[in-house]
């Protein structure tokens, strides 16, 4: 679209560009859309990051407060205890990486330069989201044993841990796809 203002008194005419993909403002356009779609980014980390703190923190509070009397008490399994302490896990690196990119939303600052950020934010994820699949996983067939034989409040919060785990590993392994695009797009 294409402005023109003319003056009376000097005869001058001025035109104005209003055409953000002309040659003269494509590269601030495209410079605006990739500011754009990195804070569209960071907010999406963010928020998915936000959900697997929600869902490991219940995962870990589940099954912490899963003791109902003898032989139903999470920590006479292995199975659930590694499901604990992954929860637990999830729930710290979850909190330190929601706390890091709230303050760096906020303040403007980064706590780490941007490429160690995004190796930490990809490993961390590529980690973390492995063991929540994996404590998930080997406590599935020991609650369906359970199951088997008597379905009480144990193996109901049991199966309820295990649906948190692995919701908190959904949502974490789209966090890692997300980080494994802003390693690439650094380098």
């Amino acid at each position: 679209m294409l402005n023109s203002y003319n003056n009376n008194n000097n005869n001058s005419e001025v035109n104005i560009d209003m055409n953000p993909e002309s040659a003269s403002s494509g590269t601030s356009y495209g410079i605006l859309q990739r500011w754009k779609r990195e804070d569209s980014l960071k907010r999406a980390s963010l928020g998915l990051r936000g959900v697997t703190l929600f869902f490991s923190l219940t995962s870990f509070l589940l099954m912490a407060s899963n003791k109902h009397g003898y032989g139903e008490n999470f920590d006479h399994y292995q199975e659930y205890r590694y499901l604990l302490v992954v929860a637990f896990f999830t729930s710290i690196y979850t909190g330190s990486q929601v706390y890091r990119q709230i303050h760096e939303l906020i303040t403007g600052n980064n706590i780490f330069r941007p490429t160690t950020a995004a190796v930490i934010d990809f490993v961390g994820d590529q980690v973390i989201a492995y063991l929540l699949i994996s404590s998930a996983s080997t406590a599935v067939p020991l609650t369906d044993r359970m199951r088997e034989n008597d379905d009480d409040a144990f193996t109901d919060a049991s199966a309820a841990t295990i649906t948190m785990s692995f919701f908190a590993f959904t949502f974490l392994a789209l966090s890692a796809i997300i980080s494994g695009y802003k390693l690439s797009a650094l380098t």
